[in-house]
């Protein structure tokens, strides 16, 4: 199994053009929010700066030399105050920062068949992570598996029936708390 610090670097390692990310979870409690989530529901206006400021720099020079980051999220609305907080602090600015971000919502449309239920990475160059989180969202670890085709498979279905997060969120003003589309 694959820790944060491995999986990193293993992505890295197989990942030359595009990486796409599928997310299905609620909430998820990963060290790299900080107390960004404690500080979003305690009505800070928005994230801490000197931890944010890297992985948006991150992101911006990825897709200046030509890395696409693409993540589609399967969720339904209403959201829960943990998904509100990833798309406010996270995917309006990491959107902006050059990750193509994609909103599955099930409360709008059916899940397509092709979909698998968990979390996963897949590379440009075929290679697929499956992660694995405890029920309260805690990440226990990462594993490639094999079955390509079943995940581009997945992949496919989820950005044909999702769409453009900025989209999404436009239409969605119930939702916001701070970060209004740009």
């Amino acid at each position: 199994m694959l820790s944060a610090h491995d999986l990193r670097e293993y992505l890295d390692a197989r990942t030359t053009n595009w990486i796409f990310r599928l997310e299905v979870l609620d909430t998820y409690e990963v060290a790299s929010d900080g107390s960004d989530f404690a500080r979003y529901l305690a009505g800070e206006q928005e994230p801490t700066p000197a931890r944010k400021r890297p992985w948006l720099d991150k992101l911006a020079a990825d897709y200046e030399s030509g890395l696409r980051r693409h993540r589609v999220h399967v969720l339904s609305t209403p959201l829960n105050d943990y998904l509100r907080y990833e798309c406010e602090w996270s995917y309006v600015p990491n959107g902006h920062a050059g990750e193509e971000i994609y909103i599955l919502d099930l409360s709008e449309r059916d899940k397509p068949d092709e979909l698998v239920d968990h979390d996963f990475w897949l590379t440009d160059q075929g290679c697929v992570v499956r992660m694995y989180y405890a029920e309260d969202g805690q990440f226990l670890g990462a594993e490639p598996v094999d079955n390509l085709e079943q995940y581009q498979r997945a992949r496919d279905a989820a950005m044909t029936a999702a769409e453009p997060f900025s989209t999404w969120w436009a239409r969605h003003p119930e939702e916001w708390r701070t970060y209004q589309p740009q």
